[in-house]
């Protein structure tokens, strides 16, 4: 039908896709996964700083959110083979671009000897109006 030295793509296989759950993140609130790995990469859903167990948004306020969110992201990478350690991007959305510095000095204990590439940016709102989501892709083993 096609020439696969004009059109190298099509003679490659599909990649597999792989739902990514665990109990140690909070389930998703929504038609979507924890994460999804494709190849050697796994793409991840927003972290909401909710408590797995309960279901309930962390007490406190930015850097208690933001240790909860780092917390389930990690949980999730985890379960996909990776970790914080082969993050190579991470998104943070931020209710208050004023909560910056804090947010920020929590994140940096969590990513103290690999720092990944990252954006962060404020939103209008954000889902359980919660103060902070975080994103990530990372590499797998």
């Amino acid at each position: 039908m096609f020439s696969n030295r004009l059109f190298p793509a099509i003679s490659r296989s599909m990649s597999t896709l792989t739902r990514i759950q665990t109990k140690g993140a909070p389930a998703a609130i929504g038609p979507y996964a924890q994460a999804i790995k494709v190849n050697n990469m796994v793409y991840t859903s927003g972290s909401l700083p909710v408590i797995p167990e309960t279901g309930n948004i962390v007490e406190g306020g930015i850097k208690e959110q933001t240790e909860q969110s780092l917390s389930n992201m990690a949980e999730v990478l985890k379960a996909s083979g990776s970790g914080l350690d082969k993050v190579v991007k991470t998104t943070v959305f931020l209710k208050d671009m004023n909560d910056f510095v804090d947010m920020n000095n929590v994140y940096a204990k969590f990513f103290d000897k690999h720092q990944p590439a990252r954006s962060a940016v404020q939103v209008a709102r954000l889902p359980k109006d919660v103060s902070v989501e975080i994103e990530c892709i990372a590499i797998t083993n």
